[in-house]
């Protein structure tokens, strides 16, 4: 069974509290249990993590490395749109990370609207709120899937 690394980023362990009216009553919890079950579906583990600290996110993502982590859904939060550090990590792994949001970060406020990360990951789903992770899931099972009808692992 393939293991997907999901990777939460500053302020999201306050889903369901902060700002419902941007990101919903969802939360962080709720978006865990969905995942594990839309993984069984589709035959994937699920890890996930969450910090407000961005090393830990970086070393996390190289953790993934040694543990045969087969791809990643990651929601950057506000790192989203500054941390080269991040966007160095997230294109130094081997394996394929799909950038998530629950707002569509481009009808937001300017400084929103550029991602870092969007350049050096596979994807992004952005704007539909929290079933943009299980997307990202159907998202990594395709992209896998194509890796292997061309004899890639």
């Amino acid at each position: 069974m393939k293991k997907i690394l999901v990777l939460h980023g500053p302020n999201l362990n306050l889903l369901g509290q902060r700002e419902p009216g941007i990101y919903g009553n969802t939360t962080l919890s709720d978006i865990t249990l969905r995942l594990e079950a839309k993984a069984v579906e589709l035959s994937f583990s699920v890890q996930t993590f969450q910090s407000n600290s961005e090393g830990d996110l970086i070393d996390a993502l190289h953790k993934g490395l040694n543990e045969g982590i087969a791809g990643c859904i990651f929601n950057p939060g506000a790192y989203t749109h500054y941390s080269i550090a991040l966007r160095d990590a997230v294109a130094g792994v081997s394996f394929p990370v799909i950038e998530v949001h629950l707002s569509n970060i481009y009808a937001r406020e300017s400084f929103r609207s550029h991602s870092v990360i969007a350049p050096v990951a596979k994807g992004q789903i952005s704007g539909f709120g929290a079933i943009g992770y299980e997307l990202a899931l159907v998202a990594l099972k395709e992209h896998l899937n194509s890796l292997s009808a061309f004899g890639r692992p």
